[in-house]
């Protein structure tokens, strides 16, 4: 059984049931809510229940429990239903991760009231808590913004792909601020103490098997990663420190057995962290998929033996490349559809030769791995992104040399990429004018 998953992984899903179909001959129900035609080509069955809906797992029992014989394992796969997805195996007798301390891998709001009542604790191994708030009003902003005069976040306390995360600044307009949240204030939005660490990483894993992500972010109003790299640059202590507050993350929320990806800050002089937040699921951005190219071993494949019960590896094979994974936007505010690009275009791979000339890469040195369009329909991207879906695309590459960085990969495709993306349309279609110079001319 697979409960729920985010559409953008449904590659990762047709994964998980060749492998079950493949090594347990075994079938694949999936639960999910409002189900699509794509689910049931990837699931052999599939069952319509919402992961949110308050009394999940004791719906989902009613339909399901006199079929517990049938379930010979079970994961969850998504944010929306790591609580109730989590009581839900439980309940079918299905091993599984702590249902009752799940919702603070959900929750940003209960993960810091967690933390701080672990405050002493934590602070014995370096791992800074930072100053929260619920805030429900823009005097509770206020209030907040008094107390933190350095600068604070305001985020929703149940959103991911950083939507609706606002960096506040001293002098920035608390109004402003507020507003850019509001349409969140009804589920919850938290004010958080700036982390004064520059580097994040993330602590990624599956039950005893860990390694370290290092995540590349944009700077300014809206902090949203632009890029995940492996291995990560990160010294020994520094490596500790990560290990530590990672670890510390999976107790608060009670991952034992199951994935993680706990997103973590590290002080300039490596001996300190914090951790931004939680997750009990795979790391987005494809951090599986990467770890893959590098380290050889497949995930999605071990999460599934671990759940019929087999071992899981505990340490990874030394890293046979680097490999990264890169947001792509746009060079101005405009409205984009795919659809305005030639048939055939090749931007990313006419990028990549791009940054393997300007580079001195040898044929081979640098490859495309994936390739996907996020920009679904024709929408306003940003040049300025202010969440995950302001880009128009993903890539992944692997470099297979040491004498280039693959951060200065990351960096030389991003700047090459508007040129190539611009190449691609068509010559009887031009991407409409930017959002600027269209109302200039209303």
């Amino acid at each position: 059984m697979i409960v729920d998953y985010n559409l953008s992984r449904i590659d990762d899903v047709r994964r998980i049931r060749d492998h079950v179909h493949r090594a347990y001959g075994a079938e694949v129900t999936l639960v999910r809510a409002r189900p699509t035609d794509a689910d049931r080509l990837v699931c052999d069955e599939v069952v319509d229940l919402d992961p949110l809906r308050p009394d999940f797992a004791e719906a989902g029992e009613k339909l399901l429990g006199g079929r517990r014989e049938e379930f010979a394992a079970g994961i969850v796969f998504s944010d929306d239903a790591v609580r109730g997805g989590a009581e839900l195996l439980r309940r079918l007798g299905l091993p599984v991760d702590s249902p009752d301390l799940a919702e603070a891998a959900f929750c940003k709001l209960a993960y810091r009231r967690a933390e701080d009542g672990a405050r002493e604790l934590l602070a014995a191994q370096r791992i800074m808590v930072p100053g929260f708030a619920r805030i429900e009003s823009l005097d509770g902003l206020r209030e907040f913004a008094a107390r933190h005069p350095d600068g604070f976040v305001v985020k929703p306390t149940k959103e991911g792909n950083n939507r609706g995360v606002v960096l506040v600044r001293p002098g920035d307009d608390l109004g402003a601020a507020f507003a850019e949240v509001l349409p969140y204030v009804a589920d919850g939005v938290i004010c958080e103490q700036i982390i004064p660490y520059e580097r994040e990483y993330s602590y990624d894993g599956l039950g005893r098997l860990s390694f370290v992500t290092e995540k590349l972010s944009a700077s300014g109003r809206y902090p949203v990663e632009c890029a995940q790299v492996l291995p990560a640059r990160v010294t020994g202590t520094g490596l500790a420190s990560l290990e530590r507050a990672g670890r510390q993350a999976n107790v608060l929320v009670g991952q034992c057995d199951g994935p993680f990806h706990n997103e973590i800050k590290l002080s300039g002089d490596d001996r300190r962290a914090a951790v931004v937040e939680p997750n009990r699921r795979p790391a987005g951005m494809k951090i599986w998929s990467l770890a893959r190219w590098v380290y050889g071993i497949d995930l999605y494949r071990a999460w599934v033996d671990a759940a019929f019960g087999a071992d899981v590896p505990g340490v990874l094979p030394a890293p046979s490349c680097s490999a990264a994974t890169v947001m792509l936007g746009v060079a101005s505010d405009r409205l984009f559809s795919r659809e305005d690009l030639r048939p055939g275009a090749t931007p990313f791979e006419d990028a990549l030769a791009t940054t393997a000339r300007v580079l001195g890469l040898r044929p081979g040195e640098l490859v495309a791995r994936e390739f996907g369009w996020l920009a679904s329909g024709r929408r306003t991207l940003h040049a300025e992104p202010r969440d995950n879906a302001d880009f128009a695309a993903q890539g992944c590459l692997t470099l297979h040399t040491d004498r280039v960085d693959v951060r200065d990969v990351v960096r030389t495709l991003r700047e090459v990429w508007p040129a190539a993306l611009d190449a691609a349309r068509g010559r009887d279609r031009t991407f409409l004018p930017d959002l600027a110079t269209e109302l200039e001319a209303c």
